[in-house]
């Protein structure tokens, strides 16, 4: 084992390094490329895939799950239900995926000779119990699943065959609840065994156990947990479900999830759990994670600039660019841009956002601060821009019959807070997002969501200003980030283009 030592030039990196709802981040290095996977809950396609040469610099190269033999997701799926914790590895010149899906057919194997797609249909593991399923190959070829427990089953990889009982391998640190999302690394003389375990709450962390084969018996780090800010007034919260990865240079770095609380007390994160990344150093045979902020040592290697998602989308192309997603599906026959050249229209499939077959294509919001505009069409229905957490939590604000409404679904209450009438003709939507930076007491919330119309003129008619902390997941639970986007509530809506302006970039 190479033993890493500090890089040497003062880049700094901004963390998160993919913001926004992408939790469980997964990685591997294949050469000089790094790729990585993480969890996408109940929005469709699934598990969204990322390139990076740097692992600052991340590029969406697609989404493993995107097509309806890969990825079942029943209208009855809960928002926070669907594919769990991906683990993404590169074996045997194959690139393997393995998933949970926990509203339909549980664990699930898929392997791609290019990240980018098609990945091939899914290998079935009726045999593998637990979600948050690890791959790892031993120097004989076996192939080890170890799932949240923490348990272990030998399978094998192309067919699903397992191999014996699951067998329990370590129940984390005394005291710690939910071991979950394990590891499995041969890293010089040993075999390490990482974990989460705390909850996914602000109690999360990241510990570690080795021993001398795959099986164990494995001995915990002295130092356990070996990563958390819990109990800490740090702007990163709930860190863990970590992976590691080796630098060409031999330097070691942890991929992690963690979340940016706003407000006053307790604190509401609202854009989910997001990608950071750590320096790790080896220390006496154990990993040491360095300081994990958002200013930290850059990797020595030469930083790639960023390509982001665009910040606007006039849908010229057939097919959607691979940062929208819809909910649990995506017919054709509900969602095309081949109605109009130059447009996308939705065909209403159900009613409101409160219902989960609602026609829906949005992106995850990766910025405290952003404007969001979209020019629609809705002569033909209903419909316009919503920010989604889940059915029971949105802001929306549509057109249909020459009136614009703004509406907020909070819990069992819903109701329309501003109206106004709109002129003839497609209309610019809008909305703001602004993060609160002084709160005025405990009990500030964490942003404000601003919702109106765009004159002609560029001028913001402004109809409704809410508190942003009622879509966030300490009010509404779950697993997921807010998602802005476009929905047809009655008919076919029509939208020319739709933009998405960061404030905070």
């Amino acid at each position: 084992m190479r033993v890493s030592s500090k890089p040497e030039k003062a880049r700094t990196i901004a963390n998160p390094v993919i913001p926004g709802f992408h939790p469980d981040p997964s990685v591997c290095r294949v050469g000089d490329d790094y790729y990585l996977a993480c969890s996408s809950f109940e929005y469709f396609p699934g598990v969204p895939v990322f390139h990076s040469r740097d692992l600052v610099h991340w590029t969406q190269i697609g989404n493993a799950l995107d097509r309806p033999s890969q990825l079942r997701l029943p209208l009855g799926t809960p928002s926070s239900g669907g594919v769990y914790a991906p683990t993404l590895r590169h074996h045997d010149g194959l690139f393997w995926l393995i998933v949970t899906n926990v509203s339909a057919d549980g664990n699930l194997l898929f392997t791609a000779t290019d990240p980018a797609g098609p990945w091939s249909d899914p290998v079935r593991l009726p045999g593998v119990h637990g979600i948050d399923p690890d791959l790892a190959w031993d120097e004989d070829g076996a192939c080890w699943c170890t799932t949240a427990g923490v348990g272990q089953v030998r399978i094998d990889p192309r067919t699903g065959e397992t191999f014996g009982p699951r067998r329990r391998l370590w129940s984390g640190s005394p005291g710690a609840k939910a071991p979950e999302a394990p590891h499995l690394y041969r890293i010089g003389d040993h075999w390490y065994l990482l974990i989460a375990e705390g909850g996914t709450e602000r109690c999360h962390s990241v510990s570690i156990a080795r021993g001398r084969t795959p099986t164990g018996p494995f001995e915990p780090c002295p130092a356990n947990p070996i990563l958390t800010h819990r109990g800490t007034d740090h702007p990163l919260q709930n860190t863990g479900h970590a992976d590691l990865v080796q630098a060409p240079d031999g330097s070691w770095w942890m991929v992690l999830l963690a979340v940016r609380p706003g407000g006053g007390s307790p604190g509401w994160h609202v854009l989910g759990r997001e990608t950071c990344l750590a320096p790790v150093a080896w220390v006496d045979g154990w990993p040491v994670v360095g300081e994990l902020s958002a200013s930290m040592p850059a990797p020595a290697w030469p930083l790639v600039p960023r390509a982001a998602a665009p910040d606007r989308d006039d849908f010229g192309s057939s097919e959607l660019a691979p940062f929208w997603v819809s909910l649990r599906h995506r017919p054709a026959e509900v969602c095309t841009t081949g109605e109009r050249p130059g447009w996308l229209t939705l065909r209403a499939r159900g009613g409101s956002l409160d219902e989960s077959d609602a026609t829906f294509v949005g992106r995850r919001q990766q910025h405290l601060s952003c404007r969001v505009r979209a020019l629609v069409d809705a002569a033909d229905g209903r419909g316009g821009l919503a920010v989604r957490l889940d059915e029971r939590h949105h802001y929306d604000i549509e057109t249909s019959a020459g009136e614009v409404r703004v509406m907020a679904r909070i819990g069992p209450a819903k109701t329309v807070l501003a109206s106004r009438p709109a002129s003839p003709g497609p209309v610019v939507l809008r909305i703001e997002t602004a993060a609160a930076h002084t709160p005025d007491d405990a009990r500030t919330g964490p942003d404000t969501v601003t919702l109106g119309v765009e004159e002609p003129d560029g001028a913001f008619v402004e109809l409704a200003a809410l508190d942003g902390r009622y879509l966030s997941t300490e009010v509404a639970g779950g697993f997921t980030g807010r998602v802005i986007g476009m929905f047809a509530g009655g008919g076919s809506v029509h939208f020319d283009w739709f933009a998405y302006e960061p404030a905070d970039r």
